[in-house]
């Protein structure tokens, strides 16, 4: 059996990036792509999973914020796409929208996460460098304006 190939999409949020260039760091999203859809993780007030599918290499559907910047192949994995489907079901209790931080359990995270399962292979480093640098420099994450870090409290309610 051949392996289908996953690949990493990163995107700049040029919106960050104004700041973290700055730095000397970049602000990327990530996402997973396998079997023609792509995997990403994102934040929202929900004790819910996270995760979420959208169309490869497209920033659209990510909202204007967001710019395609590359595709790199990760390598091939032999899980089907029902099988890839069952680990991304097991994988959003942990990755729940409402335990999103842009610096401890990001995107970067869980597309890392996600390629180690299906390819055994790690991300790129500059792709989370900003997460990285600020594990070690703590005071990084008091300039970023908390908004920006978690998801903002939304006053719907689930019945």
């Amino acid at each position: 059996m051949v392996g289908a190939p996953v690949y990493l999409n990163v995107y700049d949020m040029y919106w960050l990036n104004d700041y973290a260039f700055g730095l000397g760091v970049g602000v990327f999203h990530s996402g997973i792509e396998v079997h023609n859809i792509e995997y990403s993780y994102g934040g929202h007030p929900f004790p819910l999973s996270g995760i979420f599918e959208n169309a490869p290499k497209d920033p659209d559907e990510l909202g204007e914020n967001f710019k395609f910047r590359e595709s790199i192949h990760l390598g091939d994995t032999d899980f089907s796409p029902e099988d890839v489907q069952k680990i991304i079901r097991q994988m959003g209790s942990e990755y729940q929208g409402d335990k999103y931080h842009l610096i401890s359990k990001n995107c970067n995270h869980f597309s890392g996460h996600l390629s180690k399962t299906l390819t055994g292979k790690e991300l790129p480093p500059w792709i989370n460098r900003l997460a990285t640098i600020s594990g070690s420099m703590p005071f990084i994450e008091r300039w970023i304006p908390a908004e920006w870090l978690t998801p903002i409290a939304s006053t719907t309610k689930i019945k």
